[in-house]
């Protein structure tokens, strides 16, 4: 028997709208849904009949809905008069009229007051979406230079730890854990929380460069760095650029590209972050054996140094780029946001169309969040409350499936089993080739699969290679004490194949779900939240891992993560929701579906899973756990999303 579908929280004031210029808009909305209802008759059938309320965010999903043609054009005349833009009236009228239809991909083709000309443009959009201007490319390259920074920054002390312990003496682990965490405790402490003021003071640009001149000099500082504690600050201060980085990347390239490319654009962050990783790897083994400038502990400083390299090239590039034009019209300067928006789009009325539709939301947005205390509705809404502990978990497991061991400790790893330094830094240097190509197919598979069930699949296999790897240590070695060739293959194996299945799954998911589970008006905080909580959780990983590994052995260490992933597995079937293609009223739904409703339904789904699958009978369809229907009493395409969960 199916669990009753879960009411809608009717007093709930966290209503959200979708926002096509934010940087995490929800994908799948179509045109003529305008109520979010329940099937009563099934919530009958299961037990539970409720009156329920429609979520506001499907009447705020197209800020111009319901305006006529005459007062949209009233209000697009009202608008360039104000800010400053008589001299492109005609633009924005037609502007304004296509962002009105801009719910159908080819609305635009009832617009008469647009050319045949700008329709062409329009068209191209649809057709050849990738067919962009070159300043948007530009930009793409700066988002991607910027991610490898990232990337890089994290995994070139993988290569270079094992020489500055030797260097500066350290052999206490607790101490060799600070020194490798130290960035991590840096950006959940302080990092994250400055986004916000830097990017209201200097811009998306500004932010930008001024982590990367962070990354830049802290990387000449690491490399110059006489002592063990002078490392230690030095590594603290690059926690500074890690936490904004990573916040602010994401948003500017989705602020800037167009909706038919914008999600694969936010998810290239994730895929270029990847690269620097590799790249983190390969500057370990190229800087090995270099050694004529501060003699034979000198490839550490090298490999440190070579950070710096990256994060020079961003800084001279984010000076050519347009800032974002979301960011100039927050600020009043509405003429230099159209400015922006033309050299990234064909043409000027693309640039209008976004830009105006861009300007409406932004009011929505200033009406949802006024007299409001956001903190307070982040903590006691219930629909706000769910998806925090939602994206809080896909955050911290996101550390403790165990990858950053691998990212931060392999080469030790692969030293403590027998392999020779050289062939250490070499073997860590594929765990980053690995990380990197499983990466580029995500792309495809966090939207195909969901990202519910993408976890499903990968926690218990990282769990399965974690415990093949760990029980690997204990394979016998040659008579002569060096560890077999067995031994060390099966451990290379079970790392390369736990790297696999880490990419498509809780290497992209975490900051995707996150980015979409929060309604607009308080996802700046949400997503401070949840990267401090990931950059935290960090922080211990990286603290614990040499005492633990001590204490538990590798074996015992590699089954303790083995441990939280199937924990992982447990808590993501009975209590995750999906949100793979769920327009932000359906949304609204599923993170007003309380714990023990979740928990009871697929408690109850469980034996359902076992007859159909396992034992291949023919049962019919389990309840859904909640239904969405369109005005008309049809069950939506998105309903039929949220039931492709497991």
């Amino acid at each position: 028997m199916a669990a009753p579908a879960a009411p809608v929280n009717s007093n709930h004031s966290g209503d959200n709208h979708s926002d096509d210029s934010s940087p995490y808009a929800s994908g799948g909305e179509k045109d003529g849904i305008t109520d979010v209802k329940y099937d009563e008759n099934a919530a009958e059938r299961s037990g539970s009949i409720a009156t329920r309320k429609a979520s506001v965010a499907a009447l705020l999903r197209n800020p111009l809905a319901g305006m006529t043609e005459n007062e949209t054009l009233a209000d697009v005349d009202t608008f360039v008069e104000q800010r400053g833009l008589n001299q492109y009236r005609e633009t924005f009228r037609k502007g304004a009229l296509l962002a009105r239809a801009n719910q159908r991909p080819d609305g635009f083709e009832q617009v008469d007051a647009v050319s045949e000309e700008e329709k062409g443009f329009l068209r191209q959009e649809i057709t050849s979406r990738w067919s962009q201007p070159f300043m948007l490319y530009f930009l793409v390259i700066l988002c991607a230079g910027s991610a490898i920074v990232q990337g890089m920054d994290q995994t070139a002390v993988n290569g270079a730890q094992s020489f500055y312990f030797e260097e500066f003496g350290i052999t206490n682990e607790w101490q060799q854990g600070l020194l490798n965490g130290a960035p991590y405790l840096c950006s959940a402490a302080i990092g994250c929380w400055t986004n916000a003021p830097l990017n209201k003071l200097f811009g998306r640009r500004g932010t930008i460069f001024i982590s990367c001149f962070v990354s830049f000099t802290t990387g000449f500082w690491m490399a110059a760095a006489d002592t063990w504690y002078n490392l230690l600050i030095a590594r603290f201060a690059l926690g500074l650029a890690v936490g904004a980085k990573s916040s602010t990347t994401p948003v500017y390239a989705a602020e800037c590209a167009p909706k038919t490319i914008r999600g694969a654009l936010t998810m290239m962050w994730q895929m270029w972050t990847a690269f620097g990783i590799m790249l983190g790897f390969m500057v370990s083994v190229a800087f090995q054996d270099v050694t004529f400038i501060g003699g034979q502990y000198a490839p550490w400083r090298w490999m440190l140094g070579s950070t710096a390299i990256p994060p020079f090239f961003v800084m001279i590039q984010v000076y050519f780029c347009p800032e974002s034009p979301r960011w100039y019209m927050e600020k009043g300067k509405y003429d230099k946001a159209f400015n922006a928006m033309k050299r990234l789009r064909q043409h000027e009325i693309q640039a209008a169309r976004d830009m105006y539709y861009a300007y409406k939301l932004l009011e929505v947005e200033a009406g949802e969040r006024e007299g409001k205390s956001l903190w307070k509705e982040f903590f006691l809404v219930k629909r706000n409350r769910r998806a925090a502990q939602s994206s809080f978990f896909v955050m911290f497991m996101q550390q403790f499936c165990g990858v950053n061991v691998i990212a931060y400790y392999s080469t030790q790893i692969f030293m403590n089993a027998g392999f020779s330094r050289s062939n250490a830094l070499l073997v860590s240097l594929g765990t980053g080739i690995v990380n990197w190509l499983f990466a580029i197919p995500a792309v495809y598979t966090i939207d195909t699969f969901g990202r519910r069930n993408l976890l499903l699949v990968t926690f218990p296999l990282m769990s399965i290679f974690l415990l093949f790897g760990g029980f690997s240590f204990l394979i016998p070695n040659k008579p002569n004490g060096d560890p077999s060739d067995a031994q060390l293959g099966c451990i290379a194996t079970a790392i390369y194949l736990f790297m696999v299945v880490y990419s498509p799954g809780e290497g992209p998911v975490p900051f995707t779900y996150s980015a979409e589970a929060f309604p607009l008006y308080i996802r700046d905080i949400g997503m401070s939240f949840a990267t401090a909580t990931t950059w935290g959780f960090n922080f211990i990983l990286s603290l614990t891992w040499p005492p633990l590994e001590r204490g538990f052995t590798s074996t015992g260490a590699f089954g303790w993560y083995a441990a939280w992933n199937i924990f992982g597995w447990v808590y993501c079937y009975f209590l995750l929701p999906e949100t793979k293609n769920l327009t932000l009223e359906e949304l609204d739904v599923v993170f007003n579906i309380g714990n023990k409703e979740h928990f009871q339904y697929y408690a109850q789904k469980a034996p359902w899973y076992m007859e159909k699958y396992v034992l291949r009978k023919d049962v019919p369809p389990m309840e859904p756990l909640c239904h969405v229907y369109d005005e008309g009493g049809q069950a939506t395409e998105d309903e039929k999303g949220m039931n492709q969960s497991v």
